[in-house]
């Protein structure tokens, strides 16, 4: 029997799961490990905004994973790959064994060097537990008052989901203009200007400098000298590829893991998705 062992939760696994299923009938084993629950990022904004319940967030439930047969580790996160041996080690130390290996452990957020970043009223949004605490930090808040900084694709998505919660809502981009990677500044002008007359606060051409806790809220203070107290404080300043797991291993990476194209490594046994 073909061990099929496949490394996060994201719609990458959960796809590489049901593909493996409508081909082999079952006569694999699956093993999925993964330290959150088995969730979409990408409808994130939409249970911010208070468009889908908590709980349409998830891909799959037990009932989900025991009729396609998939042994679920949830809550552990793979501390070492070792491809000549074909094993994974755990953070608790177990280790499991696979014949073919999917790593799928998707990205994280990256936090600048701010002084006040680790704040409690500070967080990126990128998970499903930074969206809980998120929305757990501004409750019993009438019209809670937010801060972005990065104004991004990514971020803007969460900030509509936002925008349709009602909350006040400022943006800080240190380019010139907003979505820098995505538009020109004429075409930019066009956003602002739609952003501001759903009244979408904008500094642009500027940075945080530091972050301060004024009685319970966040005391935001920019490179250009203005001031302001927010609720929440959200970081959108980008991502980099969750690469720990394959330090050491041999399998070879360049800002992220590379693959060929079948998704290959350059252990042909071993795939990276996401």
């Amino acid at each position: 029997m073909t061990r099929h062992l496949i490394i996060g939760g994201g719609p990458a696994a959960i796809n590489a799961v049901e593909t493996i299923r409508e081909l082999d009938n079952g006569s694999s084993s699956i093993t999925l490990v993964s330290d959150e629950p088995a969730y979409s990022r990408m409808v994130l904004p939409y249970y911010l905004g208070d468009r889908i319940p908590r709980q349409q967030v998830f891909t799959g439930d037990d009932a989900y994973f025991d009729r396609l047969k998939v042994d679920r580790v949830f809550g552990q996160r793979v501390a070492r790959i070792d491809p000549q041996a074909k094993q994974v080690t755990l953070q608790d130390g177990r280790a499991l064994a696979f014949d073919d290996l999917l790593i799928a452990t998707g990205s994280s957020a990256v936090v600048p060097p701010i002084p006040g970043a680790d704040l409690p009223g500070v967080l990126p949004l990128w998970t499903l537990a930074h969206a809980d605490t998120a929305l757990k930090a501004v409750a019993g808040v009438e019209k809670p008052e937010v801060l972005f900084i990065g104004a991004g694709f990514i971020g803007f998505t969460v900030l509509n989901g936002m925008y349709k919660r009602g909350w006040k809502l400022h943006v800080v981009e240190l380019a010139g203009h907003v979505l820098p990677r995505m538009l020109d500044a004429d075409s930019a002008r066009l956003v602002e200007a739609w952003l501001k007359k759903k009244g979408v606060g904008l500094h642009t051409g500027t940075t945080v400098q530091g972050i301060a806790d004024a009685n319970g809220r966040s005391r935001v203070t920019l490179a250009n000298g203005t001031t302001f107290d927010v609720d929440l404080v959200i970081v959108a300043t980008g991502i980099r590829p969750n690469l720990d797991a394959v330090q050491g291993s041999g399998i070879a990476t360049d800002q992220a893991i590379l693959v060929n194209d079948r998704m290959q490594t350059n252990f042909p046994f071993i795939y990276a998705a996401g």
